[in-house]
């Protein structure tokens, strides 16, 4: 509850500033619309208002500002707009029980989050071994987190077609296994980086306490590496899961797939609906919201037993 003011504020602040967009963005698809209802604009004909600033255009045609709030194909949809295409294809088709049509974005988010999930569960296990060998081993943590590192700076969306083509070639069927492959690939560095801050949080004396028990290394590992490691843990988990999820939305957008959030935004930009991309959008922030909140729950509930603060 705390902290609920200050995401209310931001919220506002960013949907106040969306609502300052929309003007300038829509003003010249206005003014064409205007103009072809037989209105008089300034300037006249739409190529000359192409090379015309923006702000000049609502200088000179104020009367048309307002109609770029409430156009059907705007290049810029206001908050309301996308809230009602958002409910349109989400909670009203599930009270007409249609929830899981493949017009819904439920059942376009449900897909999406198949992919997601298990490519969080892959990218995780990746990260917390390879963090475990770069603990463990000089040579892992001289040669590993380098490559881990490089690894991060190749563009996804350059990287995304050649692991379908590859997939393809190896013969693995179906979209899914690519899609979570790249969820993988983003998801899995965070989980490293993390999991190798929390393995090494535990102190030098904490260390030689353990020895003077004869505790082995495995009984270090469990007993103090991996508890120390469990809010660090978490907190790569909760930014592992949102990059997941945009490593499956990226990975729907080169295979054609007809089904996934991020096929619903390419159809979108191929149809020129921007109410259907932006309510895509919209439904895949709500989903990263309630996956990062899930992993928050869990969390607080662990980190209480283990009698530490969340």
């Amino acid at each position: 509850m705390r902290s609920f003011l200050p995401v209310l504020t931001v919220l506002a602040v960013i949907v106040g500033l969306w609502y300052l967009a929309v003007g300038p963005m829509n003003i010249r698809v206005s003014l064409d619309q205007a103009e072809r209802a037989g209105q008089v604009v300034t300037p006249e004909g739409s190529r000359v208002r192409q090379e015309t600033s923006v702000w000049i255009l609502m200088a000179k045609n104020p009367g048309q500002i307002a109609l770029g709030y409430d156009l059907e194909r705007p290049r810029l949809p206001t908050p309301v707009q996308v809230g009602q295409e958002l409910w349109k294809t989400t909670g009203e088709m599930a009270m007409r029980g249609r929830a899981m049509s493949k017009r819904s974005l439920i059942y376009h988010g449900w897909i999406t989050l198949q992919s997601t999930l298990w490519g969080f569960v892959l990218g995780t296990a990746l990260g917390i071994l390879g963090a475990v060998a770069i603990v463990y081993s000089r040579v892992m943590d001289m040669s590993l987190m380098p490559w881990a590192i490089i690894s991060q700076t190749i563009p996804i969306v350059a990287l995304a077609p050649m692991i379908i083509v590859l997939s393809s070639q190896l013969g693995i069927e179906g979209r899914g296994v690519p899609k979570a492959i790249i969820s993988a690939y983003l998801c899995y560095f965070p989980v490293l980086v993390g999991m190798v801050k929390g393995l090494r949080s535990p102190a030098i004396s904490q260390l030689d306490l353990l020895q003077t028990y004869n505790a082995t290394g495995l009984q270090a590992f469990l007993k103090l590496r991996l508890p120390s490691s469990v809010p660090y843990l978490f907190t790569s988990l909760k930014v592992g899961i949102a990059a997941a999820l945009v490593g499956t939305i990226v990975g729907e957008l080169p295979t054609g797939a007809i089904s996934g959030l991020g096929a619903r935004i390419l159809i979108g930009d191929q149809f020129g609906t921007p109410l259907s991309i932006w309510a895509a959008l919209l439904a895949a922030a709500i989903l990263a919201g309630i996956l990062v909140t899930v992993l928050d729950v869990l969390q607080r509930v662990t980190l209480k037993r283990m009698g530490m603060s969340a």
